[in-house]
């Protein structure tokens, strides 16, 4: 009887361990074809080119990127957690890595440390600037973004950090804030640091965020988003590190399982070139909560690209 009632002291003392402690396997699943003429070669959004209709996955002309990832988190004690977050991206067109970063946890690598102070996060990871961008960008950050591929992410040209030292602040009120920092051993004889701050409570979203590289040209954006009933409006100003700034204007609506956005971009100075107004057309119909189907139109830079894909989120 004695041995039975330790046994099951033991079952309990480790459940409660194991509950405290949790590991998760996600992943998105994202394939269609399209037809894109922007750029000169390669998969990444910017580089792509083909005057032919194609598979395209991890392409400019899909919703997202292919992925999977495994994070977990572990309760401490006092209120104080730690986590981790490793991501790879993978190429449905051949079963190939996609590693953003050069590597096979190219999309994340990170690990943290939070609690009621905020959050301490170091390694690879996505910077405060496209934290602010995904606040009020009505694609929910896609990777046909007329804003991201015009402007960039709040100006920042990708949408990642290596060797990222980053604290966030807890949400109060809505508001939040986040620093990022790269020392300059880290970044070829550059540092680097990246901030955001973000309001989003009910159906206002604002984002600003600000980076600069030593010796480099500061990148800004702000931009905000207001949802009201089925319709939402976005609007931003970026610059992208004295190469190009602009603004957007965009909105949505949703009827249902079907959501239509349409956003444009205009240019107000472009180092590279002329002066261009771009413009998005996406259409989405939810099959279940983590499967939609979508179809988009892109004109970036006197360029039409278009794609008709699907993507599961698991």
């Amino acid at each position: 009887m004695k041995k039975s009632l330790i046994t099951l002291a033991v079952l309990a003392a480790s459940g409660a361990a194991m509950a405290q402690s949790s590991v998760t396997l996600y992943g998105v699943a994202d394939a269609g074809v399209g037809k894109i003429k922007y750029g000169s070669g390669g998969t990444t959004p910017g580089n792509d080119a083909s005057n032919k209709v194609e598979f395209q996955s991890g392409s400019m002309m899909n919703n997202g990127n292919s992925r999977i990832g495994v994070r977990g988190v572990e309760d401490l004690g006092g209120g104080l957690k730690a986590g981790f977050n490793f991501e790879s991206g993978l190429d449905l067109d051949d079963g190939a890595a996609l590693g953003s970063g050069g590597g096979f946890w190219g999309r994340a690598a990170n690990m943290w440390l939070g609690g009621g102070w905020g959050t301490l996060k170091l390694g690879r990871t996505l910077h405060p600037s496209f934290y602010s961008m995904a606040t009020w960008e009505l694609t929910g950050a896609a990777n046909y973004s007329v804003v991201a591929n015009t402007f960039g992410f709040a100006g920042n040209p990708s949408p990642r950090n290596s060797s990222q030292f980053s604290y966030q602040t807890p949400t109060m009120g809505g508001f939040s804030a986040e620093l990022g920092y790269i020392f300059k051993a880290d970044n070829g004889g550059n540092a680097r640091w990246d901030v955001n701050a973000i309001y989003a409570n009910g159906p206002i979203g604002v984002g600003l965020a600000a980076h600069k590289q030593k010796n480099g040209k500061l990148g800004y954006g702000v931009g905000a988003k207001y949802t009201f009933g089925n319709f939402a409006l976005a609007a931003s100003y970026n610059d992208k590190e004295k190469l190009r700034r602009g603004f957007s204007l965009g909105g949505s609506a949703n009827f249902g399982a079907f959501t239509l956005t349409a956003d444009v971009t205009r240019d107000t100075r472009n180092q590279m070139g002329k002066k261009y107004t771009n413009g998005l057309l996406e259409a989405k119909y939810a099959l279940s909560k983590r499967t939609f189907v979508y179809g988009a139109l892109l004109r970036l830079d006197s360029t039409n690209n278009y794609g008709l894909g699907v993507r599961h989120n698991f």
